[in-house]
């Protein structure tokens, strides 16, 4: 083939008029043809190959670069509805004041309430006050002073601050609200972050909708939600494909609850998929180029 052409460069003329050197030429070029599609797609089958295996071999994998991972993430694969692990035992359905809370308290009937008198440790804005509960369990309020809240629903501590305040104040409405109450979103939810607990038994499903639920590249059956001690805390598995999961009181968000739901195992396989394809090709390329020009010389 190397000869046919050395005769086609010398003499172009006299080649171009010569049926056998044409015929010779012809031939030879459609040989060539065959070559380099036999060897392209045979470098395509090995790269087709290649993928597949790499896409096999990581079908039993969860995503790569997942969060907060556990022992216990396995139970995700088989998931029908909900499992806890380290069951922490039932959930709070009314949260009890603790220290360090931030009470937003204000007067539904006087808008000045908190406003004239400040206290240590508190915001106040003409419309209500922010005070926080001190170490000792009280929290430090105007005209009343010190009144012990830790251990107290919002509830009953609405109703003891305006049985307090009756005996000074004309027909006081006191609305309390606990507002450092929150829960973080992670992974793929379409706006991940902290969102605020502002009411007693709010739901998980409550807070997705704040987050406008799921991203495109979620995995349904793979939510989690961390919850209590972060050393030893319990985890609580959701495969939200189920609609029995929402019977589940463990949905019921509790403060500082991490939320987070990994991507489908199929775009860990893509990610993969393109790394190797992206070191790949452009060794086969020349692998390629490398066999059709020994072929040719032979």
């Amino acid at each position: 083939m190397i000869e046919t052409f050395k005769i086609l460069l010398l003499f172009p003329q006299k080649s171009q008029k010569n049926p056998l050197v044409l015929k010779i030429i012809k031939k030879k070029s459609l040989d060539l043809l065959t070559l380099i599609m036999k060897f392209t797609l045979r470098g395509k089958s090995y790269l087709f190959c290649l993928g597949l295996l790499f896409v096999l071999s990581s079908c039993s994998k969860r995503y790569k670069d997942a969060l907060f991972t556990a022992k216990s993430d396995a139970v995700m694969d088989t998931l029908k509805s909900v499992y806890i692990f380290n069951n922490n035992g039932p959930e709070e359905l009314y949260y009890k004041i603790k220290s360090g809370d931030r009470l937003a308290i204000r007067n539904l009937q006087n808008i000045e309430f908190g406003a004239q008198q400040g206290s240590p440790g508190s915001t106040s804005s003409a419309a209500s006050s922010a005070f926080i509960v001190e170490v000792d369990g009280s929290v430090n309020l105007p005209v009343v002073g010190k009144v012990p809240v830790v251990g107290l629903t919002r509830t009953e501590a609405t109703s003891k601050l305006q049985g307090l305040y009756s005996k000074t104040l004309k027909d006081p409405i006191v609305e309390l609200s606990i507002v450092n109450l929150k829960v973080t979103f992670l992974g793929e939810f379409k706006s991940p972050g902290n969102y605020l607990i502002e009411k007693d038994n709010t739901s998980l499903i409550e807070i997705m909708g704040q987050a406008g639920g799921l991203s495109e590249r979620a995995d349904g059956k793979s939510l989690k939600i961390i919850r209590g001690n972060k050393t030893h805390p319990e985890i609580i598995y959701v495969n939200l494909k189920n609609v029995n999961s929402l019977a589940s009181p463990k949905l019921m968000l509790q403060n500082d609850d991490i939320v987070y739901v990994e991507p489908k195992k199929i775009f860990s396989s893509s990610e993969k998929m393109q790394t190797t394809m992206t070191f790949i090709q452009p060794i086969l390329l020349i692998l390629n180029t490398a066999v059709i020009i020994y072929n040719l010389s032979r």
